[in-house]
């Protein structure tokens, strides 16, 4: 059963187990995210970190934002270190050699939550890999990506979560390019079809839905993955204050619909069924234009010439959010 969502009193009065005194840039996304995440349980937490904008900025050795047992490990296998130290705690458990005090939180029904933090180039492209064969094997995990849709901490290159029309260090717009070519792949539906029984895509902006999406994936067995939107002041070129109004833009234009998907999977990974619900309806859908005049990473599409990635744009978000309420009322 998912547990009581804690009132922002509550949140304010939590033992913060990720520190914000670190050298994230201001108004950056990843940090409200983490805090999320990790304030949703009161259970005991293992993280585990990739390379990126995350772990360079909370682990300056000897300082570290990080108040719960962290590993960090390479650019592209955040989702092999979970797994293993998953596979690592069953096996102690069922040999029953857990240390005493762990022990002691699983005999009180508090039993580690292990969750792998990873930015988009981490997830979307060279730590995919890992990720499939994680999932694949079904470990019992939760892999949070941080979609900052760019390589941010690397120079703000482009990767496959970039979207049309972005300006990035590796597809910038110009004179003969209106930035990058391709739309975003669609990572949520990616994860739910390797039969992983909770994924979601949540928003910093909608804290409630993401903290009760964070607690329904803890509550399963099973690999999960959650795909966050985090905005980024660097890269999107938006004023640190404006993070969540833009995020909120990206909600209310249906660019980031909030969803779910479930399945119902056996041992040998055979699903059974599959059933997404949408978790947020915007009252008032408004255009795709307002939440790309809000980045200035769009601003040379507004230009006479390049008007038309606009409307595909709108044509694009459109189409899959009727796609999305589709489904929903397919059932399926």
């Amino acid at each position: 059963m998912v547990k009581k969502i804690k009132n922002l009193k509550e949140f304010s009065l939590s033992n913060d187990r990720f520190e914000g005194a670190n050298l994230m840039c201001p108004g950056c996304s990843h940090n409200i995210i983490v805090r999320e995440v990790l304030n949703a349980t009161d259970d005991p937490v293992i993280v585990a970190t990739a390379t990126g904008c995350l772990e360079v900025c909370t682990a300056v050795y000897p300082k570290t934002s990080w108040d719960v047992s962290w590993i960090h490990i390479g650019f592209e296998n955040a989702a092999v270190a979970a797994a293993t130290v998953s596979a690592a705690y069953e096996v102690m458990k069922k040999k029953g050699k857990l240390p005493p005090a762990t022990q002691k939180m699983v005999e009180e029904g508090r039993e580690p939550k292990i969750v792998a933090f990873a930015g988009d180039g981490g997830t979307y492209d060279i730590g995919f890999q890992s990720l499939s064969g994680a999932f694949e094997r079904g470990h019992n995990f939760m892999y949070v990506c941080l979609d900052n849709e760019v390589y941010a901490n690397t120079g703000g290159q482009r990767s496959s979560s970039t979207p049309i029309g972005a300006s990035t260090t590796t597809s910038p717009a110009g004179s003969v390019s209106y930035g990058e070519k391709m739309m975003k792949k669609s990572m949520v539906e990616i994860m739910a079809d390797h039969g992983a029984p909770y994924v979601a895509q949540v928003s910093p902006s909608k804290w409630k839905d993401l903290v009760k999406k964070v607690q329904k994936g803890f509550e399963v067995y099973g690999p999960v993955y959650i795909n966050a939107q985090s905005a980024c002041t660097t890269e999107w070129k938006h004023a640190p204050e404006d993070t969540i109004e833009v995020s909120d833009l990206g909600v209310d234009s249906c660019v980031w619909p909030l969803y779910e998907i479930i399945n119902e999977r056996d041992e040998h990974g055979i699903i059974y069924s599959t059933k997404l619900n949408i978790t947020y309806r915007p009252k008032n859908k408004i255009p795709v234009e307002e939440y790309l005049a809000a980045q200035p990473r769009f601003r040379h599409l507004f230009k006479p010439e390049n008007r038309h990635i606009i409307d595909l744009w709108q044509k694009a978000v459109d189409a899959r959010w009727e796609y999305l309420q589709r489904r929903e009322e397919a059932g399926v």
